[in-house]
């Protein structure tokens, strides 16, 4: 369900905490509508980045947090937000979070009867990869929070979730138990859950991503934001323009992100057209030159390795989904009605465009494509956190104005509230080496006598 009912603010001071922050798409968010965040991030890389964009952050594992410090955190936050990552429930990933499902569900229901940490925890060392059990840790965080004597064992107003497609029926199991069983301490919620398009909000990328909004019973019913943008239909766009390149594979449909019912029609004649590459990227702002030719982008995504699947869009039409391979993505451009191969790939900057993050973003350290494919693009957490929290719809033209990053006083002053010191990490950051691979056994299996991509 969607709304664009009047909008009246709900929380007099709404304050995030963003659990697997990232670089900080949501915390961008918060900022672009005044909203204070801490963000929890296990990477040491995406925390660099937080830090010299100026955001609130603590280097640390999310379930240390939960377990070791949890009344360390500001008593004051009221919203609790986040992503859990999803390689293992991404149909990009391994699987394992997919076949888990049924068992997730399952520690679902003993959380909410209140079982102790210590009997889950032991149980969740069963489980294939064990990343699929961070998808639990939102809902561990808010019973944690009716545990806390330093918050006066006051619940979270407000829940903000997001994920890939695979775990909406998580999320719509989450919502059960929120709104029938409640927390162990009796606070239940009004949820809404759906799947939606990033495009239909004007990030100029098609990005589906499963959603979950809930408000504390007494705060009225959520909805979800009302889409301001039209659905990018690639069917039409191939029957109407092709594709430019010979022997490139045009894009697949999608399917589509709204329910038939929602109250504002996809094919509303008020909406705005969705958002291209083009617009997003052309002109010149900040540090960043512009790309005023016309150009083509083949994605490594989706291909399996198969250059003959891979799509190929113009700058005219949304980026596909932005992900860690968008350093991959090769552009052509038009020159004298040919296309000529120039080996230009996206900036790291124009990929955070992509995504709608500020231009001149001060992305940091290493594996910067996989911090900007992992983000939460910051326009739609704008209109999620709007939405969630009963503000006016945001301005778009926020975020398209350069990010001012850190000065070095700033970022050494986050680094030491984050990390512990104002230069370097310290024993109480979590160390490369405790991050579990994907194991090999959950791994699809390729068949004999076929030749396995390097990608």
């Amino acid at each position: 369900m969607t709304s664009s009912a009047h909008h009246q603010p709900i929380l007099d001071k709404p304050f995030v905490l963003d659990l697997f922050a990232g670089p900080g798409g949501l915390d961008v968010a918060g900022h672009t509508l005044d909203i204070p965040s801490l963000g929890i991030e296990w990477d040491r890389s995406a925390c660099l980045t937080r830090y010299a964009a100026g955001l609130d952050t603590l280097h640390a594992d999310v379930g240390a947090v939960r377990r070791d410090s949890f009344e360390t955190l500001p008593p004051e936050i009221n919203v609790l937000a986040g992503g859990p990552p999803c390689q293992t429930y991404s149909v990009a990933g391994h699987g394992a979070g997919r076949q888990a499902l049924d068992r997730v569900r399952g520690y679902i229901e003993r959380l909410m009867a209140g079982e102790s940490d210590r009997d889950i925890d032991e149980d969740l060392k069963s489980l294939t990869d064990p990343r699929t059990a961070l998808v639990l840790e939102p809902l561990r965080y808010a019973v944690q929070a009716t545990r806390s004597p330093r918050r006066e064992h006051r619940p979270y107003d407000v829940i903000v979730l997001e994920q890939v497609p695979a775990v909406a029926p998580l999320w719509e199991h989450y919502a059960k138990v929120l709104e029938e069983t409640g927390l162990p301490d009796g606070t239940r919620y009004k949820v809404v859950v759906d799947t939606l398009a990033t495009e239909t909000y004007g990030v100029p990328q098609t990005r589906s991503r499963a959603v979950l909004i809930a408000r504390r019973e007494g705060l009225g019913k959520p909805s979800l934001p009302a889409p301001t943008h039209r659905a990018y239909e690639a069917k039409e766009w191939n029957r109407k323009n092709g594709t430019s390149e010979p022997g490139q594979a045009a894009d697949q449909p999608r399917q589509p992100s709204l329910d038939e019912d929602t109250t504002v029609s996809r094919n509303d004649a008020d909406l705005l057209p969705w958002r291209s590459m083009r617009d997003a990227i052309a002109r010149p702002v900040g540090s960043h030159p512009g790309r005023d030719t016309p150009f083509l982008v083949r994605s490594n995504y989706g291909s399996s390795g198969n250059p003959g699947r891979r799509g190929v869009r113009t700058d005219q039409q949304p980026a596909t989904t932005v992900t860690g391979r968008i350093s991959r993505f090769v552009v052509f451009q038009h020159l004298d009605e040919k296309i000529v191969y120039e080996g230009s790939r996206f900036s790291m900057n124009e990929a955070g465009m992509l995504q709608s993050f500020p231009p001149d973003y001060p992305w940091s350290g290493t594996a910067q494509a996989q911090q900007v494919g992992n983000a939460v693009p910051p326009l739609f957490g704008t209109y999620l956190l709007s939405a969630a929290l009963g503000l006016p719809q945001p301005d778009p033209e926020a975020l398209r104005k350069p990010w001012q990053p850190a000065t070095e006083e700033q970022r050494a002053k986050l680094r030491g509230n984050g990390c512990g010191a104002a230069d370097t990490c310290t024993d109480r950051c979590p160390r490369p080496e405790d991050q579990v691979p994907p194991p090999s056994s959950v791994r699809p299996r390729q068949s004999r006598g076929k030749k396995v991509s390097a990608e």
